[in-house]
């Protein structure tokens, strides 16, 4: 059994990741691309970033002795019901000498497997955007969030940006003196912390900033939140608590009270020994004392648990799950 082979892909929109593992729990190879999801980059561009981590990943490895694959994918239904795509990924599978079966998961679920090996359970992740996923027999049952900046989101690092100026801009209105976070901000967006002396000339000039780019980019202000509320600035520290709230609220919405399942946490803003992480944390143990609380992990080591689990050797996949992906907490 340990020969057999497993492939596993982490597909986002800034990087894909490939592994090739045995049952053994042997690491073969690792690849990476670039941005592969076809959403954003469109499907022959990211056929091409899947296929240059796989080609990675089996470098060394003889494609025949792979039995079975997962490719995990922001918007994997949408690529599921787009034929032109599905075809582009299929055509990139057989140039990496693949002839086995792939199947393609949501990335909700895979950094889901990436902490647990739990059939059922709950998944809440913020990063750039926020979600929270309810998982059944290993499958995505219930989802809440997840809506997009301008009417979701909400804990997320977009959330945390948009939050940051909009304090920043009451305070202004009011002619205080911004705190540290509110320097931080004015410097990233304007490139100093200085006010002008009619106040307004400030708002407005912020505004401008803010306005001219894509919405989104106002997650790149998340860091300094952060980095702020690391330093106990008040105005960072509150709007922390504010999103790790909103998050567990979020997880409410698709999980019942008292339930024990465990709850994995993922994205860059809950996997990171950040003071967001430590909030929601606290606010998911105070909800569910009962459920176990974990990190997400390898998120390709957990494609390739996924692939692994429907092979007709596999009698334990919780043992193979310890096997294959590593423990992130």
């Amino acid at each position: 059994m340990s020969d057999t082979v497993v492939v596993g892909l982490d597909i986002g929109g800034t990087s894909t990741r490939a592994v090739a593992l045995t049952l053994g729990g042997e690491r073969l190879g690792t690849g990476r691309g670039g941005g592969g999801n076809p959403t954003s980059h469109g499907a022959e561009r990211a056929a091409a970033e899947l296929l240059a981590a796989l080609r990675g990943a089996l470098s060394g490895v003889d494609p025949t002795r792979v039995r079975a694959g997962t490719i995990g994918l922001a918007g994997a239904a949408r690529l599921l019901a787009d034929p032109t795509g599905r075809a582009a990924f299929d055509r990139a599978w057989a140039q990496a000498g693949l002839r086995c079966p792939y199947a393609v998961h949501g990335d909700a679920l895979v950094a889901y497997a990436s902490g647990t090996a739990a059939p059922d359970g709950t998944v809440l992740i913020a990063g750039t955007g926020a979600i929270a996923a309810q998982v059944r027999d290993l499958r995505l049952d219930r989802v809440a969030d997840g809506h997009g900046w301008l009417l979701g989101d909400a804990g997320s690092g977009f959330w945390l940006g948009r939050e940051a100026v909009r304090q920043l801009l009451a305070a202004l209105d009011t002619a205080a003196t911004p705190g540290p976070l509110g320097r931080r901000v004015l410097t990233e967006l304007l490139g100093a912390a200085e006010v002008a002396a009619r106040p307004r000339e400030t708002v407005d000039a912020l505004v401008q900033a803010v306005t001219r780019r894509s919405p989104v980019e106002l997650a790149r202000l998340a860091p300094l939140v952060v980095a702020a509320a690391v330093e106990g600035e008040p105005v960072a520290t509150a709007l922390i608590g504010e999103a790790a709230a909103h998050l567990a609220i979020s997880a409410s919405r698709i999980r019942p009270a008292g339930a024990a399942e465990p709850i994995v946490l993922g994205g860059g803003l809950l996997t990171g020994d950040t003071p967001l992480a430590a909030a929601v944390r606290a606010e998911v143990s105070a909800r569910w004392p009962d459920a176990p609380v974990h990190s997400a992990g390898d998120g390709a080591a957990a494609a390739a648990w996924l692939a692994a689990r429907d092979l007709p050797e596999v009698t334990d996949p919780t043992a193979l799950h310890a096997l294959l992906v590593p423990a992130a907490d």
